[in-house]
């Protein structure tokens, strides 16, 4: 969706037309309970969220002012949302060392995904994804599969682009390592039924 088709139907929820903002939730609901679960990694908790989001955002339309895509204004919703729902419940953040010495050998990771079917690829990968750190997972997700712009998660996460892009570049590393140690043995275990 384009910006320009974005800001007809903010303007007409501004102007009275309450329907129009239906439009807007199909259009992102997806999106926003996936950055939703990728930081609080409870499906439930996350569905409560995005529906905070939606509230949140119908009542602070007036405010949206251009500046980004609304695309970007309502994940920066979500992403923040869900860390207050931590913080509410009292749940941290987990973390995770960045310095790690490992080489990762990604023609190996290659191979060992060449030999996986196409739906245990997605599987494995979802599955190391949620196994990373929530804002790991949110960046891969916003980046790889929303296909975001640096500069637009940033804006989301309230950071320079710079550190985004070291964190991404660190969030592909970790998920290498996890894709490494959860693949190797599923293909070593497959040559030895052979």
């Amino acid at each position: 969706m384009s910006q320009k088709e974005d800001q007809h139907y903010i303007d007409a929820v501004i102007n009275g037309d309450t329907r129009a903002f239906s439009v807007l939730v199909e259009r992102y609901k997806h999106m926003v309970f996936t950055v939703a679960v990728k930081v609080l990694k409870n499906q439930e908790e996350a569905e409560e969220v995005a529906q905070d989001v939606f509230v949140k955002a119908y009542t602070a339309l007036s405010t949206f002012k251009g500046d980004s895509k609304f695309s970007t204004w309502i994940y920066k919703i979500a992403y923040y949302r869900s860390l207050d729902y931590l913080k509410k419940q009292k749940r941290g953040m987990r973390t995770s060392s960045i310095d790690s010495g490992t080489e990762y050998h990604l023609s190996s990771m290659q191979n060992a995904l060449d030999n996986l079917e196409i739906n245990e690829r997605k599987l494995a990968i979802k599955d190391a994804i949620d196994e990373l750190p929530k804002d790991d997972a949110v960046v891969i997700t916003l980046h790889y599969f929303e296909e975001l712009s640096l500069k637009e998660i940033a804006d989301i996460m309230n950071l320079e682009a710079n550190t985004v892009k070291v964190r991404l570049f660190r969030s592909r590393k970790r998920l290498a390592e996890l894709l490494k140690s959860k693949l190797e043995p599923e293909i070593l275990g497959s040559y030895g039924r052979k």
